[in-house]
């Protein structure tokens, strides 16, 4: 589903108004050193390849929304095991005219089991690159994938 049906309700209320959501990005991994795999989506809206991305339902865990979010898009299990990230988002105008804008909660995940595919319609593709092999990402993608992967012992905050 490309939106929740909260916030379409949102929407029946505030129009293409600003919205604030919490936004969760998954980096799932398989694997370790020269072998670890990253499992990545090509989104169907723009073509551009990300991690997992979603936004997090009322009342759930950040965590439980990013695993959600990978079964859901990807078809594939995973367990979040470290929140890496905490940043704001700029503001955003989708084609429609909606405008939102996103605190986003990077987690590094494990894969569990599940060979990805496009599940859902969000995604034309989802599959297994390796750290060297990633297609290309914008940079703020990239800079998700790559605080998720560090060796931070806790999550960064932007200030």
């Amino acid at each position: 589903m490309a939106t929740p049906d909260f916030v379409l309700a949102l929407r029946e209320q505030v129009g293409h108004d600003l919205l604030w959501l919490t936004g969760v990005t998954a980096v799932v991994t398989r694997g370790e050193g020269g072998d670890q795999q990253l499992l990545v989506v090509r989104r169907a809206d723009n073509g551009a390849w990300t991690p997992v991305t979603g936004i997090v339902d009322p009342g759930e865990q950040p965590a439980v929304a990013a695993e959600r979010e990978v079964l859901e898009e990807a078809g594939v299990v995973a367990v979040a095991e470290r929140l890496a990230w905490v940043q704001t988002i700029p503001p955003m105008r989708y084609p429609n005219g909606d405008e939102a804008q996103y605190m986003d909660l990077v987690f590094r995940c494990r894969w569990v089991s599940g060979d990805p595919h496009p599940a859902d319609g969000e995604n034309t593709e989802a599959e297994w690159r390796t750290v060297s092999g990633l297609p290309a990402m914008s940079d703020n993608m990239r800079m998700r994938v790559e605080v998720a992967l560090s060796d931070e012992s806790s999550a960064r905050f932007e200030r």
